[in-house]
């Protein structure tokens, strides 16, 4: 015999004056959470009704008759919400509320309806809001009705708006939970919704889906409005010349992204152009700009004497005072574990007020000024830097001689004659453009660039610099060794990769990244420790060496020797007495070679990876396969074989990042094939390595038939 299902009667719903209601103690919502009470008042004050009934059940007496008073289980936020309308006379105390009546025959208990009430709740999902938001706006709703009535602020509000800028395929595919709101948010950065999809792609099936990478790969092309070069023009001069700024939902995104590269750097020449046509009217004979000046620019210059612009009485008055005041705040907090911060603020006025006094103007020599030059570049907060007062070695007077017949002798006037009045010769962008990406691609591996064997050797030299600086057994070693052969074997100096008399080599040619390597600032950390300490006096700077306990002169002794280290590839010249002969190369590469294995240098541990600036953006299609192929396996050189050459060096940085893969130039040599070098310097027929044979890249061809049969000649 079949049962009759039992029919479920809902509760009742009815209208109850407010001041016949009370909030019960059997309300679970303990905590604060969500909206503020204050907030939900103006909600339902601004829609002049409740969304959401409240749930009440009578109260009953002693004997269980009904009082006419309900209490509120459920709906305790609403309830209270109403109660500060009336308390702020917008609400009658006697308005009708709507309800919900329980029967209080129930079994079942008010905790169970406000636990249920409270977490059988379905949290929106921020794709529903969003489309709620774009839904609001279409309808003629401000970004600004919308956050006052949602108690939220305009920008949040464009920020989930900007969600209209995902590609419709990723929304869908965030609706069924396929990535996370994070990276969804991380998808507006880039409206491209074809770049976004590709993007997509390439990751939704990497280890690697974090939203900072997928704003990576959708801003590889732009530039970071932290980026120097944008801090120096600014987004608003950038925005005026037409320059968009991509931006995503996050609020660490550092301002953006700047999509029009070429754009900026046109700007930035325009600016560092302007700065030193100003510069240039007052006389230099030349001004070198760049917004990355390699490292070391200023060695092998002289620098100019100068002095300072004298301060005015008041000037020197206010100084004073300044200065008074300063040590009067000192005395009188000295002690204290910590300052007032007006006091502290103030310090900071000083100081700054005082610093201005010491970087005031400064006058040179007329007649220096128009010997010398000046360098202009960007720091790292986008300021111009202007350096002035450099001389090159060509650029110095030449030493007075008894002059014949008239001779125009070197004074002032000679010199000024000397350098010309056409004015300052501006070198914008110094460094010679990367090689171009050869048209034709073939699978013959080219030799490397001889500009590029020689940055990546430069490397080499600085990190060597480092080690045998760190290392003075080997440090001494390399002097004695060097001493021993000039006094027993009166052998050539041509190649040596020491210069005993520690003449220190300069990178003419290098990468801008060069000065940012970890050896490159442990060798200036080094240097500026030990100059710090050094007296200046010659009589001083004895007496402070002799009385050097043995450690630390052993430590100098390295520093100071490893000055002299000469790693650098260069072009051998065996048609004149300069440069470098080829038994010369060969003989200073093999001892490089020996002081690397002596200090146990590896170019991986010192810091070098490959990048796109300092090697792969530098070499064609076929060796950055090859390097990846070596670096990280065949599988991921096929990963890439497909791209073109700008994306293919990227991915390769990416790839060999931490394969511990090198450049051909800074391996370490195999001392059984290491080239060996004569006492006599009689090592000329010695070859090469491949990869600096045969680099024809940079030969220059000749039309001079007298010329070309002087070399036949040779």
């Amino acid at each position: 015999m079949a049962v009759a299902a039992q029919k479920i009667t809902l509760s009742s719903s009815r209208d109850i004056p407010f001041n016949k209601l009370l909030l019960s103690q059997s309300n679970v919502r303990r905590v604060k959470a969500g909206i503020s009470v204050e907030e939900l008042a103006e909600d339902i004050a601004r829609r002049g009704t409740l969304l959401q009934s409240l749930n009440v059940r009578p109260v009953l007496d002693a004997d269980g008759a009904e009082t006419g008073m309900y209490e509120v289980p459920a709906g305790g936020r609403r309830y209270q919400a109403l109660a500060l309308l009336v308390k702020q006379k917008r609400l009658a105390k006697t308005a009708p509320v709507p309800c919900v009546v329980r029967d209080p025959s129930t079994s079942i208990l008010a905790e169970d309806d406000s636990l249920a009430e409270n977490t059988q709740r379905v949290p929106l999902h921020p794709l529903d809001q969003f489309r709620a938001f774009l839904d609001m706006r279409t309808k003629g709703m401000t970004e600004e009705e919308i956050a006052s009535a949602f108690f939220t602020t305009a920008q949040v509000v464009k920020q989930r708006l900007r969600l209209a800028s995902v590609a419709p395929a990723l929304l869908d595919i965030y609706a069924e939970d396929g990535m996370t709101l994070e990276m969804l948010m991380a998808f507006t950065v880039n409206p491209d919704h074809s770049r976004q999809e590709q993007v997509w792609e390439a990751i939704q099936t990497s280890y690697s889906r974090q939203p900072w990478h997928i704003r990576q790969l959708l801003t590889e092309t732009t530039i970071p409005a932290e980026d120097k070069r944008a801090l120096f023009i600014g987004i608003d001069a950038y925005e005026q010349a037409g320059g968009i700024v991509l931006r995503d939902l996050s609020q660490q995104d550092e301002g953006g992204w700047l999509q029009d590269p070429a754009l900026l750097d046109r700007l930035v020449s325009e600016k560092l152009k302007a700065i030193a046509d100003e510069i240039a009217a007052e006389g230099w004979k030349w001004i070198t700009v760049d917004t990355d000046l390699p490292y070391g620019y200023d060695r092998g210059f002289r620098a100019l004497d100068f002095t300072y612009v004298d301060l005015t009485d008041d000037d020197r008055a206010t100084r004073e005072a300044l200065r008074e005041e300063y040590d009067r705040i000192e005395a009188e907090y000295e002690g204290a574990d910590e300052l007032p911060d007006e006091i502290d603020q103030r310090l900071g006025e000083i100081e700054t007020a005082l610093e201005t006094f010491e970087k005031r103007a400064v006058i040179y020599d007329p007649a220096e000024i128009s010997r010398a030059g000046v360098f202009i570049s960007i720091d790292r907060e986008g300021d111009a830097v202007v350096d002035r007062g450099y001389v090159r070695p060509e650029d110095e007077a030449p030493a007075e001689t008894d002059g014949e017949d008239g001779e125009a002798g070197s004074g002032p006037e000679a010199v000024a004659a000397a350098a010309g009045t056409a004015g300052a010769v501006i070198t914008i962008g110094g460094q010679q453009p990367s090689e171009p990406e050869d048209e034709e691609e073939e699978d013959v591996i080219k030799p490397l660039p001889e500009r590029l064997v020689i940055e990546l050797t430069a490397h080499r030299t600085l990190a060597l610099r480092d080690a045998v600086g760190a290392n003075p057994q080997v440090a001494f070693t390399a002097l004695l060794h060097k001493l021993v052969r000039d006094a027993f074997h009166s052998t050539s100096t041509s190649g040596a990769s020491l210069q005993a008399s520690i003449r220190e080599v300069y990178f003419r040619d290098q990468s801008k990244d060069l000065g940012d390597t970890p050896y490159a600032k442990s060798v200036d950390q080094r240097h500026e420790d030990w100059k710090a300490d050094l007296p200046i006096d010659e009589d001083a700077l004895w007496d402070w060496l002799a009385a050097l306990d043995d450690a630390s002169r052993q430590a100098l002794l390295a520093h100071c020797i490893a000055y002299g280290i000469n790693a650098l590839y260069e072009r051998p010249n065996p048609y004149s007495a300069t440069g470098v002969s080829q038994s010369g190369l060969d003989r200073r590469m093999a001892e490089a070679d020996r002081l690397a294995r002596a200090t146990g240098l590896d170019m991986v541990d010192a810091g070098f990876r490959p990048t796109v600036e300092n090697y792969l953006g530098r070499v064609p299609k076929t060796r950055i396969l090859e390097a990846v192929r070596e670096g990280a396996g065949e599988g991921a050189a096929q990963l890439i074989d497909h791209l073109k050459k700008a994306d293919m060096a990227r991915e390769a940085e990416r790839l060999l990042a931490d394969t511990g893969w090198l450049p051909e130039p800074l391996r370490m040599a195999d001392p059984d094939e290491a080239v060996a070098v004569d006492a006599q310097d009689g090592s000329a027929g010695a070859e090469l390595p491949a990869f600096l044979a045969g680099d024809d890249e940079n030969e220059e061809a000749t039309d001079d038939p007298e010329a070309e049969a002087m070399i036949a000649a040779e």
